[in-house]
């Protein structure tokens, strides 16, 4: 990288000088060496008295998944390789034995990258003392503020001492989150290029209206027409994963599964192999559409769509990266029209949802669904003897699972 990218051009000098920062900058923009080389640069200064022969952490950033983790440990560990003072890089997370990871912690550490619920763990054993640390970085912050990661944070950040600096970094923030991050910042600089990266012309994003049960047909026959060196496919279950993987794979086309019920040697295998080429297409939960880095990646399909229209941002944006062209291929049964026609308004996407030949809906498909998330449409608003009975309930849900056994 011959220049800075814009979000390093804008983050880089107030980082050195000390400053929070609110980055809301694209998936692929360059975030993390935004806050990687200079936190690391401020490193090189003499440490606070005590401890630098202790390595006590002074920067201290945490990411929602192991994966994330991995990744961002690697990105640091080789930028502080050949650095003038020695800089110890280590991360935590769950997924592998707590025990070999406090055994590597027992030399201390100057960086740690870690995910909120293993480093609890590790703090729980009086293995890591924060009261050195300098700089707090939120990687994905929407997702670590998000309910199920906030309170995890918010006890890391009360264990961090004050006054410090603070990073926030993600693509995307909800506005309700605004009130919690502002708490947890202190005068930050706001960094917002973009809204979101479905407005970059690099990624080409097309909707294809198909019914339930003919997607992996038409998923097999996307692959075959583009020929992509590689693809991610993205689906809503561990079910669906596995399901669809299995069935790429009897008809010759190199698919594995990627899920949290896989054990991390497997997912970090699955990724590894990946990456090099040696699989050809990864059939993924959303766990794989937070900042994770797949160099080249040319293609994203959208099995089933997103439950939330943030996480549209967050897949499409595994391809186009670092200034290279991508392609985004949406998969919309005709019950989810309405939940792709949220996704389109959020984004203000000018996507025509058209249909490919031979892979046509069937002309009785069943009808429209209010986007998920969406208040119900019944007027009565579920008055007795309105609402559905226990009995509905129970032919919904084994209409559901029937429609499982289709994927």
């Amino acid at each position: 990288m011959a220049e800075p990218t814009a979000v390093q051009s804008a983050s880089l000098q107030a980082i050195l000088e000390g400053r929070d920062l609110w980055v809301c900058a694209p998936t692929g923009s360059g975030k993390t060496l935004a806050y990687a080389l200079p936190l690391l640069q401020r490193l090189q200064s003499p440490a606070p008295l005590g401890a630098r022969g202790a390595h006590c952490v002074r920067v201290l950033v945490l990411v929602p998944t192991r994966e994330l983790a991995l990744q961002v440990f690697e990105v640091l560990r080789e930028l502080a390789r050949d650095l003038p003072v020695p800089v110890k890089v280590n991360t935590v997370f769950g997924g592998v034995s707590l025990q070999a990871q406090l055994r590597a912690l027992r030399g201390g550490t100057d960086l740690m990258v870690a995910t909120p619920g293993r480093l609890l763990d590790v703090l729980a054993h009086h293995a890591l003392p924060l009261d050195r640390v300098q700089s707090l970085v939120l990687d994905e912050a929407d997702r670590l503020l998000e309910h199920g990661f906030s309170e995890e944070v918010q006890a890391i950040v009360a264990r961090v001492p004050q006054p410090g600096q603070r990073l926030f970094l993600s693509a995307t923030f909800a506005p309700a989150l605004d009130v919690l991050a502002n708490s947890l910042l202190h005068q930050p600089l706001r960094v917002e290029l973009s809204e979101a990266p479905t407005l970059q012309a690099d990624i080409a994003q097309s909707a294809m209206l198909v019914d339930a049960g003919m997607r992996t047909r038409l998923l097999r026959h996307l692959l075959a027409q583009h020929a992509w060196s590689r693809t991610l496919v993205f689906v809503a279950t561990q079910f669906a994963a596995e399901i669809v993987a299995d069935k790429l794979r009897k008809t010759g086309v190199r698919a594995e599964p990627l899920h949290g019920r896989l054990s991390q040697g497997k997912r970090s295998q699955v990724l590894a192999d990946f990456k090099a080429g040696r699989i050809g297409v990864v059939v993924a939960t959303d766990l794989a559409a937070r900042g994770i880095d797949i160099a080249e990646l040319p293609a994203v399909v959208n099995y089933d769509l997103p439950r939330s229209a943030q996480d549209y941002t967050h897949r499409i944006g595994r391809t186009a990266r670092a200034g290279l062209a991508g392609q985004a291929i949406s998969l919309v049964t005709p019950p989810m029209q309405a939940h792709w026609t949220l996704i389109s308004k959020r984004h203000g996407l000018d996507v025509v949802l058209g249909t490919e030949p031979g892979f046509e809906p069937a002309p009785d498909t069943a009808p429209m669904a209010p986007p998920l998330g969406a208040a119900p449409a019944d007027p009565h608003g579920g008055r007795k003897g309105l609402r559905p009975s226990k009995k509905d309930k129970l032919r919904a849900a084994a209409a559901l699972a029937a429609s499982a056994q289709t994927v």
